[in-house]
C-alpha cells in the first residue's frame, strides 16, 4: 500500500474570463499535494491510502468523497476541529498556476504524535510526504520524526517532495532546515526546479540533484515544467528524460501525478525495498520515469488537478 500523508487544499480555479465589471468566478476544486498524489496514485490501480485531518463544514465532505470516489482508502482521514485550507489559483497565459493561500490555523498541520501512530495505515510499503505540512509547526516535527523512523526501520520506502509555497513561510531558514533533514532521510526525493532555486538560489541542476542524491536518497528526481527530467542516483548516475509535449490548460497538479506515477511504477515492478530501488538497472527506472512524466503531461491538458486513469495512461502509451 501507498500512504500519503499531507494537506487537503481546497482549490479556487478562475472560471473563464470575467465580463468587463463583473467579479470573477471561481470553481472549487479538491486538492492539495496529500489528496493529489493520493487520487493519482489510486486511479493508477495502486492501493492507497490517504492519511490526513480533515476539517469541517462542506468543503471537508467533499475532500473526503473526493478521495473515495477515485478509490483511495480514507481510515486514516481524521476529523479536525480546525478549518479546511484554502488556495485562490491565478492561470498565467501559459497555463502555470500561481497561488495565494489561506491557511491560517488549518487543519493539516497540527499532527502530534499520538495521532500519527493511531492513523498510521498497516501493510504501508511507501509513503509520501511533502508539501506545506512536512515544514510547518506544529505538526512537522512529528511528522520528520515518524518517517525518520519508518526510514530506519526499513518497512517502507519514504517519498518526500518540498513543494515549497514561499508566501506561506516566515522562517526561510527553519524550512531549509526541515527540507534539509527530510530530503536527507527519504529514500526518494522529487523536488520541481522552481523549489530548488528557493531552497539553493542559483544552483545547478545537475550538480544539485547528484550531491542531493549522494547525502541519503537512493532516487533524486528534479522536474522541470515541460523541459528535461533530471533522475540522480547514489553512485553519481544522473539520468535525463524528455517530457512529451502536450497541450497544457494548466499545470495544477502535475507534480503530484508525475510522483504518484513514480509510485505506482514501483509498486507494479515489485520495487518496494532501498535495496531494490537501487539495484534497479538504468533502463528499468527510464521506463519508470517516462511513465511518471506522461502521467503529469496527461494531466495538464485538462483543469484543476484532474490526474489521468491508468486505461487512459496506457491508451497513451500506446
Amino acid at each position: 500500500m501507498i500512504t500519503v500523508c499531507g494537506e487537503l487544499v481546497i482549490d479556487l480555479i478562475p472560471s473563464g474570463d470575467p465580463a468587463p465589471g463583473a467579479a470573477p468566478q471561481y470553481t472549487a476544486f479538491p486538492g492539495g499535494n496529500a489528496l493529489n498524489v493520493a487520487v493519482a496514485a489510486a486511479r493508477l490501480q495502486a492501493p492507497t491510502s490517504l492519511m490526513a485531518r480533515v476539517g469541517p463544514g462542506p468543503f471537508g465532505a467533499v475532500l473526503r468523497e473526493h478521495a473515495a470516489r477515485n478509490g483511495v482508502a480514507t481510515d486514516a482521514m481524521r476529523p479536525a476541529a480546525e478549518p479546511v485550507s484554502l488556495a485562490v489559483v491565478e492561470l498565467a497565459a501559459d497555463g502555470s498556476a500561481g497561488y495565494s493561500f489561506h491557511t491560517v490555523g488549518a487543519a493539516d498541520w497540527q499532527w502530534t504524535a499520538e495521532e500519527l501512530q493511531r492513523a498510521w495505515p498497516a501493510g504501508t510499503r511507501i509513503v509520501h510526504v511533502g508539501s506545506i505540512s512536512s515544514w510547518t509547526p506544529p505538526g512537522s516535527a512529528a511528522l520528520a520524526d515518524l518517517v525518520g523512523r519508518v526510514r530506519a526501520e526499513g518497512t517502507a520506502l519514504v517519498s518526500f517532495d518540498p513543494n515549497v509555497r514561499p508566501t506561506l513561510i516566515t522562517d526561510p531558514d527553519a524550512v531549509r532546515e526541515q527540507v534539509t533533514r527530510l530530503r536527507r532521510t527519504a529514500d526518494v526525493v522529487k523536488v520541481s526546479a522552481e523549489d530548488l532555486d528557493w531552497l539553493e538560489p542559483g544552483a545547478d541542476l545537475d550538480e544539485a540533484a547528484v550531491r542531493w542524491a549522494a547525502e541519503g536518497p537512493a532516487l533524486v528526481v528534479v522536474t522541470d515544467g515541460g523541459s528535461t527530467l533530471r533522475a540522480a542516483r547514489p553512485d553519481g548516475t544522473l539520468l535525463h528524460r524528455t517530457p512529451p509535449a502536450v497541450t497544457v490548460v494548466d499545470t495544477v497538479g502535475a507534480g503530484d501525478s508525475l510522483a504518484a506515477g513514480l509510485f505506482a511504477g514501483l509498486v507494479r515492478t515489485d520495487v518496494l525495498t532501498r535495496d531494490r530501488l537501487l539495484e534497479l538497472p538504468g533502463p528499468d527506472l527510464a521506463a519508470l520515469l517516462d511513465d511518471a512524466a506522461l502521467v503529469a503531461a496527461l494531466a495538464c491538458t485538462r483543469p484543476g488537478a484532474d490526474p489521468p486513469t491508468l486505461a487512459e495512461l496506457e491508451a497513451a502509451r500506446g
